[in-house]
């Protein structure tokens, strides 16, 4: 954030940061943002989350002036750091934000990421990031904001690292601790603008969580993704509902042509998982496939069903059951 202007060398008394001084602050921090990286860059959903901070209650309220520039101070570093072209230069800066800040969250990730030698390690260190960034933030803050947490811009630290420990649980194969996470996560801030709920519905389903499954799939029916669309086959035939289950695999299909093919083996996924990707597109279908692995691969039943009813429709070619229960998973397409 731009400095804050030194008092007249006359003055005695610190001027104190009141909300206005804050209001100016923030309003120039989204002129400077929108001026360094244009309006692509900067989304309207960043400018109402700064915006929002104007008049929400404070993360830092009870802080001194000094407390609060080095808070600000040690952000700023440690986005240097998360940017930094060198591991070196990363640790020093991420060092730098921690002296100054040492709650903050964004540098005890950057730390993490260098530091961690093991999933275990590495779970741990984020563990830390986000009992910093709770302690932070603070009890009241948390509780007063819970609902609409992303739209503060102060949040999204916190956010970014519980995202991060979630996925790094799961990949532990810890699903329990992974979905508390990510139900936390929803519970915060529902909107799920980082989409943690396609993280968490998989979850579900591989755990055979049913119950909570179908409630995410609820909340958010109007998702029009195909990883909903196809989490909810499974989840219908998993609950016993043959006749459900095909009609979501009819609307599965239309959703995203490239799903089949992928999940069957007609079309090879791609080496390397695409960042973006369109509804519809054959990015969207591999990332699918990928995301809900884990969930069909813990029900081979519904794997055989499914194989069956592509067969009936031409989709294929596919492996025969016999071979699919010989094939470990890494080796199927759905893996």
């Amino acid at each position: 954030m731009p400095e804050r202007k030194k008092s007249a060398k006359k003055s005695t008394a610190k001027k104190k940061k009141g909300p206005g001084n804050t209001r100016v602050q923030l309003q120039e921090a989204i002129s400077k943002a929108f001026e360094m990286f244009g309006d692509e860059l900067v989304t309207k959903e960043d400018v109402d989350a700064l915006a929002a901070s104007l008049t929400g209650p404070l993360a830092r309220e009870g802080l001194s002036d000094a407390e609060a520039d080095a808070k600000d101070e040690a952000q700023q570093i440690a986005f240097d750091a998360m940017d930094a072209p060198t591991a070196a230069q990363a640790r020093k800066l991420a060092r730098r934000a921690l002296k100054l800040d040492p709650d903050c969250v964004d540098a005890l990730v950057v730390m993490t990421d260098l530091d961690a030698h093991s999933t275990r390690d590495r779970i741990q260190g984020l563990q830390r990031a986000v009992a910093a960034g709770e302690r932070s933030l603070g009890e009241r803050f948390i509780r007063e904001n819970k609902g609409h947490f992303w739209m503060l811009i102060e949040t999204r630290p916190l956010m970014r690292a519980m995202e991060l420990l979630g996925a790094s649980l799961a990949l532990a194969g810890l699903r329990a601790d992974a979905m508390r996470v990510y139900e936390r996560m929803l519970e915060l801030n529902p909107d799920d603008n980082q989409g943690v709920r396609d993280s968490l519905l998989p979850l579900y389903l591989a755990s055979g969580d049913l119950t909570g499954a179908a409630k995410l799939l609820k909340v958010y029916g109007e998702d029009g993704s195909a990883s909903f669309a196809w989490a909810r086959v499974l989840e219908r035939f998993l609950s016993g509902d043959l006749e459900g289950a095909e009609w979501a695999l009819k609307i599965a299909l239309k959703s995203n042509r490239f799903v089949a093919p992928y999940m069957t083996g007609r079309m090879p996924l791609p080496e390397r998982m695409p960042e973006m990707y369109e509804l519809g597109s054959a990015e969207e279908a591999a990332l699918c496939v990928v995301g809900l692995s884990a969930a069909w691969d813990a029900h081979q039943e519904a794997v055989f069903w499914l194989f069956d009813r592509c067969k009936e429709m031409g989709i294929g070619p596919m492996p025969s059951k016999k071979s699919l229960k010989k094939m470990p998973a890494a080796g199927r397409a759905i893996h």
